[in-house]
C-alpha cells in the first residue's frame, strides 16, 4: 500500500514537472516570436517612412547643368550707334547744340526785315529744287518754312532728300519775296502751272543762307 502511495505521489511529481517545462517552453516561444515579430516591423517602418528625396531637394543640392547662368543686363546703346549717320555738304559742321524747329521759328518772329542772325538748326526737310538742287525749304511748325540756299552757290543738296532730316548753319533773316522771284520758285519745285498762276502777292519769307549743312543718310 506504501508502495502504491509513493509511486503515485512520483508519477504526480513527474506530471508536475512535465507541465510546468511545457510552459515554460512555451512562453519562451511564445516571446521569441513577437521579439522577432517586432524586430521585423521596426526595420519596415523604419524602411517605409525614410523620408524621400524631392524636387527641390535635388536642385538645391546639385543644380541641373542645363540650367543657363544669370542673364547679364543688356549692355546700354553706344552714343555712336544712336546718332544718325549724315552726308555734309559746304562747310564742315556738327550736330551739336542744333536749335529744334520751333526755337528757330521764335528767333525768326524777334527778326525785322534786314536783320540777320548766325545759327544753327535741325530740322525736316520740306521740298528740294528739282532742277540742281540749289535750295531748298525746312519745316519751322505752324505751316511756316524756312527757305534755304547756299552761299555763294557753292554747294548743293540732293534733289531727293526732301523728307529727310537737315541741320544747317549760317544766316537767318526775314525778306519780301517778289512775285516773280516767288513764280521762279515754284517752278523750280515743280508747281503746276495752275499753282504757280495762283501767285499774285508778294510773301515775307523767312530766309537762311546756309554755309554747312548735314542732312541725314
Amino acid at each position: 500500500m506504501k508502495k502504491t502511495l509513493v509511486l503515485a505521489a512520483a508519477l504526480l511529481s513527474l506530471v508536475a514537472c512535465k507541465k510546468n517545462e511545457t510552459e515554460v517552453k512555451t512562453e519562451d516561444t511564445v516571446i521569441e516570436g513577437k521579439d522577432t515579430t517586432m524586430v521585423d516591423t521596426d526595420t519596415v517602418t523604419k524602411d517605409s517612412v525614410a523620408p524621400a528625396e524631392t524636387p527641390e531637394a535635388e536642385e538645391a543640392e546639385a543644380p541641373d547643368a542645363t540650367t543657363p547662368a544669370k542673364e547679364k543686363a543688356p549692355a546700354a546703346k553706344t552714343t555712336a550707334a544712336v546718332k544718325a549717320n549724315y552726308q555734309s555738304f559746304g562747310d564742315k559742321i556738327t550736330a551739336d547744340n542744333a536749335l529744334t524747329k520751333a526755337q528757330m521759328l521764335k528767333k525768326y518772329n524777334t527778326l525785322k526785315p534786314g536783320d540777320t542772325i548766325t545759327v544753327k538748326f535741325k530740322t525736316d526737310i520740306k521740298e528740294v529744287c528739282q532742277k540742281k538742287g540749289c535750295w531748298m525749304s525746312l519745316d519751322l511748325t505752324q505751316g511756316k518754312e524756312s527757305f534755304v540756299k547756299f552761299k555763294d552757290y557753292g554747294f548743293f543738296v540732293p534733289l531727293n532728300a526732301g523728307g529727310q532730316e537737315a541741320i544747317v548753319h549760317g544766316k537767318a533773316f526775314v525778306s519780301e519775296i517778289s512775285v516773280a522771284q516767288l513764280k521762279h520758285y515754284a517752278k523750280d519745285g515743280g508747281k503746276s502751272e495752275a499753282e504757280i498762276a495762283k501767285i499774285t502777292k508778294p510773301e515775307f519769307k523767312y530766309g537762311f543762307m546756309a554755309d554747312g549743312v548735314l542732312i541725314s543718310e
